[in-house]
């Protein structure tokens, strides 16, 4: 079965193929699969960016898509981050940039107020129009200063006080089981490990 991932992002392609593995199931990036991917998230949640990307790699595509939308939400900084994660401060800075903002923005905020939760949400959308979400979240502290060389986004500034490092320290295959994202595919793999058994 092949399915298309509504995203350039080389970092969700592997978090995802490793989801995946052992199923029947070829994941495709754009490029692979023919057309080229950019997409405008004007949705105001997740669940609506998801379903956005999905769509248009579904009609690009005429395969099933499958899309996330991911954020983090910060405690100290209500709104302004979430679902517009990616473009925090601007289109032109890259991670590096977007994580010394946010150090900046929280340089006065006691270790009690550092309080963060990724959050991601995926969207499966069939040819046929069916569609469904899988959701998933993970909830940490933002360091004072990067920690760690794994991981993209945001992952050098979540630590994860249970597992005593930031999400960048993480071995690939626990940060798969835990993240936002792998509790999300997670939930997808169990549903389409049905479908299949299901005949549907």
């Amino acid at each position: 079965m092949k399915i298309v991932l509504a995203s350039g992002n080389p970092g969700k392609a592997r978090e995802v193929r490793a989801a995946l593995e052992g199923m029947d199931v070829e994941l495709l990036l754009p490029a692979e699969a023919g057309f080229e991917f950019e997409v405008e998230e004007t949705g105001s949640t997740y669940a609506e960016n998801a379903l956005i990307k999905a769509r248009a790699a579904c009609e690009a595509s005429g395969l099933p898509a499958l899309a996330d939308d991911s954020g983090v939400e910060v405690d100290a900084l209500p709104g302004e981050l979430g679902v517009r994660s990616a473009r925090f401060g601007g289109d032109g800075l890259d991670d590096s940039g977007r994580n010394a903002l946010l150090l900046d923005r929280m340089r006065e905020v006691p270790d009690a107020g550092r309080g963060a939760r990724y959050v991601c949400v995926l969207a499966y959308l069939k040819p046929d129009g069916w569609f469904g979400f899988f959701e998933g979240a993970l909830h940490g502290r933002i360091l004072r200063a990067p920690q760690g060389e794994g991981g993209f986004g945001y992952d050098p500034l979540m630590y994860l006080p249970e597992h005593g490092c930031s999400v960048s320290e993480l071995p690939l295959g626990v940060k798969n089981r835990i993240s936002h994202r792998g509790i999300a595919l997670a939930e997808f793999r169990e549903w389409l490990a049905r479908e299949a058994a299901d005949g549907s």
